[in-house]
């Protein structure tokens, strides 16, 4: 089962109640966080809803790992590492854990008090701009493959 990690790029104003309560469900409050989700139809209907708002695409193995290493956050800002993989889980590592994640096994949810969703910093030379589909050589939309270039400048 193929992951999509979901970046929101654009703010609140002007947004209605629907869109706002779609990025409510997908765990997009603010400008820049990011959540992982699965490749369902239910979910698609949900990003095409909002395609004006947010950036997707396909998430691979290696960088997921680099996401949850360097952003993936505990009660009182604390970062998830390999002692508390070992403690509360029965994976010892989170490489480990990512792998079995990617297959489909098991949610970001088994890790107890992960938050749901990661903070990143803006992309290290800028969105570009933030009004245009990615097909049309803006930043919003499906970016497919090219999801993790944007995901490694975010966490430089």
């Amino acid at each position: 089962m193929n992951r999509i990690a979901v970046i929101r790029i654009r703010g609140d104003s002007r947004i209605d109640y629907k869109r706002k309560d779609t990025m409510k469900k997908l765990r997009l409050l603010k400008v820049n966080h990011c959540s992982v989700i699965k490749d369902t139809p239910q979910y698609k209907g949900m990003l095409q809803k909002v395609k004006d708002y947010i950036t997707w695409g396909e998430i691979k193995e290696p960088e997921m790992i680099k996401l949850l290493e360097k952003r993936g956050r505990l009660p009182g800002n604390k970062k998830l590492t390999n002692e508390y993989m070992k403690e509360t889980t029965k994976y010892s590592t989170i490489e480990k854990f990512t792998k079995e994640f990617m297959e489909g096994k098991i949610e970001l949810k088994d890790i107890p008090e992960l938050k749901q969703y990661f903070r990143l910093n803006p992309p290290r030379g800028g969105y570009g701009t933030i009004k245009t589909q990615y097909a049309n050589k803006g930043t919003l939309g499906y970016r497919g493959a090219a999801m993790d270039k944007l995901l490694d400048r975010m966490l430089r």
